[in-house]
This record gives C-alpha cells, structure tokens and sequence, in this order.
C-alpha cells in the first residue's frame, strides 16, 4: 500500500510541475498575432481618460479579468452614467438606450428590445461580442494579453502545484498511518521528501518569478496595470466614488463599495 501512496505522490509531483513550467515557457515565448481581418479600435470611455498607464478602462477589466470582468465594468459604467439600473436581484433595465462606445452598444443590445434582462445572460452575451473581441485582439496584437492558446494558463498549473503539494503530504501521512506497528517507515516516508521537496520548490519559484499570475495578461501587460490600491486618485464618473470603476476593473466586483452594485454583479439573476 505504501508504494501505491508513493507513486500517486511521485506522479502528481512530477505531472504538475510539468505543466507549470509548460505553462511558463509558453508565455514567454509568445508571437503576437496579426490582427483580425475588419477589427477595429474600440473608443476608450471617458471614464479611463487620464489615467497615465496608457491603457483604456476597458483594457485594464480585460488583462486583469477577462472578458467577464470588462463586461462588468461596462455594466457598473453605464449605471453610474444613469443609462443602467442594475438591480440586487439580478437584473439590469434599461433606462436611456444611448451608447458612447461600442461596447456600451453591446451591453444595450444584449439586454435586447424589451429593455431588461438577467444579469447573467447580459454578461454572457457580451463575452462574445464582437466590441469585446476587437477589445482582446488589440490586447494580443500588441503583445499584453495572452492568446486563446496559451489559457487557462500560468494561475491554472500554479494551483495544480499547490494541490500537488497537498497531495504529497496526504500521501506521506497515509503511509505512516498504515504502517504495521512497530515497523520502521523512515526510509520509505524520506522518499516522499523528494516530490514535496520539488512541488514546494516549484511553487515558490513560481512565486518569485512569474507572481502575479494571469490567465489575461503577459508579463508586459501586467506591467501596464496600475496599482490598485493607487488607484483612488483616478478621476471617474462625476456619479461614481473616486477610483471605483478602476477598482473594479483591477479587483472584480467584491472590491465594489456600493452594496447594490456588488450584490447585482454576484446575482445569479433568479
């Protein structure tokens, strides 16, 4: 039974930390893509004017979070411009169906004729929209978001490892659990040191070299993000508390200070 626990250690160790560093070379070796035929640059929103890193407020939802996390900016915008009312029971209604932008459209026409619909399904048909995309592309063409390709990516095989690690202690407690009483379990547990050894010192390379993970960004577009904890001083909606909408756009909708707001986003909409 030992020798059962010691290869599942053993292999998991050895698979994980595999893919992590698969996972890494992939992203450093990243080509960007031409641009899609007929893409075209989405106008930045007013609200991500002047913030000094270069990137629309849109960009930064994206490399932070993903096409989700730009639909829930778009969102949380237009209700502060009084174009929204995003309900806490999971609904968003349309109150003046005029957009500045693109994606603002996008978020209008996924709502649809009847000027309400479930946040959800809003924020699952923006992910596919063509604004959201030409959003992405930009990203990927300049090098700062990660191609299709290459996710789920580096966050994904950095908590395989975590998981192996844990693994590998379960496995090392289980064989000294089983042992007969009396036996001597030190040579066998000392091979357990090995994968354990090689999951932390994987993790912790991780931690130093690749930290912050991203299954968005490259390593040149984590750098374009500002510091969300600066990020207060960046003007917003004259609606909106100061720094909101980049807080949400670099945090996701927990770091919303608007009760409202925040139970709208994590409403399943039923």
């Amino acid at each position: 039974m030992s020798l059962l626990f010691l290869l599942v250690a053993w292999s998991t160790a050895v698979l994980s930390c595999a893919l992590l560093c698969r996972a890494a070379v992939a992203a450093a070796h990243l080509t960007p893509p031409a641009p899609r035929a007929g893409a075209q640059a989405v106008p930045a929103p007013a609200a991500a004017e002047g913030r000094g890193s270069g990137l629309t407020l849109y960009e930064m939802a994206y490399l932070s979070g993903g096409p989700h996390r730009l639909a829930d900016v778009v969102l949380v915008l237009m209700a502060q411009k009084r174009r929204l009312l995003l309900a806490d029971t999971g609904w968003a209604t349309v109150v003046d169906p005029v957009g500045t932008d693109a994606v603002e459209r996008a978020a209008l026409t996924a709502i649809g004729p009847d000027g309400q619909r479930r946040i959800p399904a809003v924020r699952d048909a923006l992910v596919s929209d063509d604004a959201v995309r030409q959003v992405a592309d930009r990203l990927e063409t300049a090098g700062l978001a990660l191609p299709a390709a290459v996710r789920p990516g580096i966050s994904g095989a950095v908590r395989l490892v975590r998981g192996a690690a844990l693994v590998v202690l379960l496995s090392a407690v289980a064989t000294y659990w089983r042992a007969a009483p009396g036996a001597d379990s030190g040579p066998v547990l000392a091979w357990f040191a090995v994968p354990l050894i090689l999951t932390l010192g994987t993790w912790a390379a991780a931690r130093f070299e690749l930290h912050p993970y991203s299954d968005w960004a490259t390593t040149a577009g984590e750098r374009q993000l500002p510091d969300a904890a600066g990020s207060h001083s960046a003007p917003d909606s004259p609606a909106a508390p100061a720094g909101s909408l980049v807080t949400l756009a670099l945090r996701g909708p927990a770091a919303l200070t608007d009760p409202t707001l925040r139970a709208a986003l994590h409403s399943s909409g039923a």
